[in-house]
């Protein structure tokens, strides 16, 4: 299985500097053996993280998180991920991430209540072709089935916004999208940077 965990941490007050370092060097040296790591948009003195994982189960990731250094600090945000069946993970034929930036896209299927199947049966298998594509371009890296009603998330590599949103525009289910993005930026203990 695979967990989208959403990692704040608050320093405690009076912590030194040195602390915190040392916290920090330590969180990095453990975060290297675990899954990807991104960083949101950040408020002036936010520490926040967002974290994909593998574990077999809730109980096994309970137990990755726990052993992370920051954790004495940090509250967890867990989100158990399902798999897409557009998720072009393992795919032959997709090629590395476009360079720039990453972005995830949390989207939500508003299918009208009056579409006739044909139509949504069609979209869906234009909307299947379509991320095909996209990930053969380097465009779309993964796409998970999110708890909840018709909702999905999103890993995206674009040279900028401009280039995600027409990406976006050209899915053939877009006019039954309703999508939120957040711009990720590199964290400096992600495993892949090491």
């Amino acid at each position: 299985m695979e967990f989208l965990v959403t990692m704040t941490t608050q320093v405690p007050d009076g912590t030194t500097e040195q602390a915190v370092q040392e916290m920090r060097s330590r969180e990095a040296a453990r975060a290297a053996e675990q899954g990807a790591l991104w960083r949101p948009p950040l408020q002036p003195g936010e520490w926040r993280t967002l974290g994909l994982f593998a574990a077999a189960d809730a109980t096994e990731l309970e137990d990755v998180l726990v052993s992370m250094p920051l954790r004495a600090w940090r509250s967890d945000a867990v989100t158990a991920l399902a798999a897409h069946p557009n998720d072009p993970a393992g795919r032959p034929g997709t090629v590395a991430a476009v360079p720039g930036s990453e972005y995830f896209t949390w989207f939500t299927f508003a299918i009208p209540l009056d579409a006739d199947a044909r139509s949504v049966d069609d979209a869906k298998a234009r909307e299947a072709d379509r991320t095909r594509e996209l990930a053969e371009e380097g465009r779309l890296l993964r796409l998970w089935t999110l708890p909840g009603d018709a909702r999905a998330l999103g890993l995206w590599s674009a040279m900028d916004a401009d280039m995600l949103n027409a990406d976006l525009a050209s899915l053939p289910m877009i006019d039954w999208l309703e999508i939120d993005l957040t711009r990720l930026a590199v964290h400096p203990s992600d495993p892949a940077q090491a």
